[in-house]
Order: structure tokens, then C-alpha cells, then sequence
């Protein structure tokens, strides 16, 4: 029954560090950019949308196809950090531990 005991306790520990580590996420912010810098956008650990910055000297009404592209370039940019620091985090309150494919978390 110890093990048990041991067991629950660190069931207990890791489902605290995750909620602590949800509203980190949810705090943190990360930012993207693309076009050298031109468009930047800054989200936060779920991947919602903080700030957007454009330059306007990139900003053509004749071709808004490509601004329309940056924008897309830069949020992915700032998604893929954001997954990566989320990656990180998980293998501190996991301590290590690989999740089993499929199994996703709440952010």
C-alpha cells in the first residue's frame, strides 16, 4: 500500500505543477516575425493573439496578398516557439516522462 500512497502523492504533485503551468502559458508571451522583421506578432502560450505589429512601408493596397502572407508567416513563426517553450515546460513537470502518442494537454 506505500506504493499506492507514493503513487497518488505524485499524481497529486503533477496535476498541481500542471495547472501552475497552464496559467504560465497562458502569462507567457512569444513573438514571431517574418519579412525581416517587417511584421511581428506576439501571442501568448495558447496560442492566442497578443499585439501585431506591420511597418508601413510594407503596406501596398495593390498587394495585399503578400502582407496577408507575412502576417500567416509570422503568427506561425510565434506559434512554433510557443510549442517548443510548452515542450520544454512539459518535460519539467513530466520529469521527463514521454506522454503516449495522441495524448494531447489543454493548451
Amino acid at each position: 500500500m506505500k506504493n499506492l500512497g507514493n503513487l497518488m502523492k505524485q499524481a497529486q504533485d503533477m496535476q498541481r505543477k500542471m495547472g501552475e503551468l497552464q496559467t504560465k502559458m497562458q502569462e507567457m508571451e512569444v513573438s514571431g516575425s517574418s519579412g525581416g522583421g517587417m511584421v511581428e506578432v506576439v501571442i501568448n502560450g495558447k496560442g492566442e493573439l497578443r499585439r501585431l505589429n506591420i511597418d508601413k512601408s510594407i503596406v501596398d493596397p495593390e498587394d495585399k496578398e503578400m502582407l496577408e502572407d507575412l502576417i500567416v508567416a509570422a503568427f506561425n513563426d510565434a506559434k512554433m516557439k510557443a510549442e517548443q517553450a510548452m515542450q520544454e515546460e512539459m518535460q519539467e513537470v513530466t520529469g521527463g516522462l514521454k506522454l503516449p502518442p495522441g495524448m494531447n494537454l489543454p493548451f
